[in-house]
């Protein structure tokens, strides 16, 4: 149904592929190996200053030229990697009847793939559709595309930097490059000192929804604090609150010492207008320091923009932003979700590091990543604040880890 023969979209290249119909296969590789771009390709998305060259039919027909009126009367549909910028901020989701920055990152990828299976597609790419979803969320969204896929006859090509994920899904894995990930060691309980966030008896409402309900929180100075629950629970209306993007319908938000953060999504952080050493600056440093922080974070073309780079290489880009001015206080919010496993064991090498004087608000789903980086952790649900402590506590009173995240 679907052959790719030695597509080749700027450096990337060259990439071959087939899917039968009805066939579901996964397609992983390292961030920056050209997994986006073969789905872009496919559909006919590439922006204006990339090419692609090689073949791509779809049901006989080439895809590669064909005019965009055509491509979209066949039956493809697609599921984005970041639905914040998929979907139209001034419409509400059906379904939900809320706009889409009033949705849980969850909910506004059940959306998405909820918009791509109304086309009744004969093939449907999902591109790294469960990133930045925890555990629970995550089963569901899993269970919701192959039971659309399996019910409608369709088949998947399913783009993931998670072999587990893959192998779950696929009936087979097509790879680019090899991954390897770097054990990493627990960290050491740190010597604590005052109160440097101060969360006290906070609620937050947006139009009648409890994003948070009477949360007291207190992080100290140095300590490296670990944020789990699960989609929709309030960790990322918690992180709003600190960076003052958002205010607390009652109840008092104190921080005291100078903040910045890593956002979840760095498509919509990231300025496309701007170089990245420029992007990088601006969190507070020379272009020198901004370089220099690039290269540790892994990346290289500093002249370059935004859209240059995968979705991983950006989240690279803005944690090398949150880290040049050498905050006091960092906040990353699923800092290293869309990162495949060599870079995330980078980014988290990376973190340890420059977190080793400083205070971390770390909001995860990962419950590994969050047992190796922090130790402590708060735990959320339904916008409660239901358990704090030493993280290796915290998890065992949960029986299984994932349930910390449910």
């Amino acid at each position: 149904m679907l052959t790719v023969t030695d597509l080749r979209v700027g450096p990337v290249g060259p990439i071959s592929l087939s899917i039968a119909p009805g066939e579901r296969v996964g397609l992983i590789g390292d961030s920056g190996s050209g997994k986006s771009l073969t789905a872009l390709a496919i559909m006919g998305l590439l922006p204006d200053h990339l090419q692609a060259t090689g073949s791509i039919r779809f049901n006989g027909q080439e895809l590669l030229g064909m005019r965009d009126r055509d491509l979209r009367k066949l039956p493809l549909a697609m599921v984005f990697q970041e639905p914040m910028t998929a979907l139209d901020p001034l419409m509400k989701v059906p379904g939900f009847n809320r706009f889409p920055h009033q949705l849980s990152g969850g909910q506004r990828q059940r959306a998405l793939i909820e918009m791509a299976m109304a086309r009744h597609p004969k093939l449907l790419i999902c591109d790294e559709p469960t990133t930045a979803l925890d555990p629970f969320t995550q089963e569901e969204i899993l269970s919701t595309i192959v039971d659309a896929a399996d019910s409608e006859d369709t088949a998947l090509l399913f783009i993931s930097h998670d072999r587990d994920v893959v192998k779950r899904v696929c009936d087979r894995v097509v790879r680019i490059g090899e991954l390897t990930a770097p054990d990493l060691t627990p960290p050491p309980m740190p010597t604590l000192g005052e109160p440097v966030i101060e969360l006290k008896n906070v609620t937050k409402t947006y139009r009648g929804v409890t994003a948070l309900d009477d949360v007291s929180l207190a992080v100290r100075e140095g300590e490296r604090l670990g944020i789990v629950g699960g989609s929709g629970s309030g960790k990322s209306t918690l992180l709003k609150l600190l960076t003052g993007l958002a205010e607390p319908t009652s109840g008092t938000v104190a921080v005291k010492k100078r903040v910045h953060m890593v956002f979840q999504d760095p498509k919509g952080s990231l300025n496309p207008r701007m170089p990245i050493w420029k992007i990088v600056a601006e969190g507070g440093g020379t272009r020198e320091e901004a370089e220099a922080v690039l290269r540790e974070v892994g990346i290289e073309g500093f002249e370059r923009y935004p859209r240059d780079f995968s979705g991983g290489q950006r989240q690279r880009i803005s944690l090398a932003r949150a880290v040049v001015g050498k905050p006091e206080i960092l906040l990353a919010d699923e800092a290293v979700s869309a990162l495949d496993a060599t870079s995330r064991a980078q980014v988290l090498e990376l973190l340890q590091r420059v977190t080793k004087d400083m205070t971390l608000v770390f909001v995860s789903h990962d419950i590994d990543v969050v047992r190796h980086l922090c130790p402590t952790v708060a735990v959320l649900q339904d916008g409660r604040l239901v358990d704090r402590g030493e993280t290796s506590k915290v998890f065992s009173r949960y029986g299984t880890p994932t349930a910390a995240t449910s």
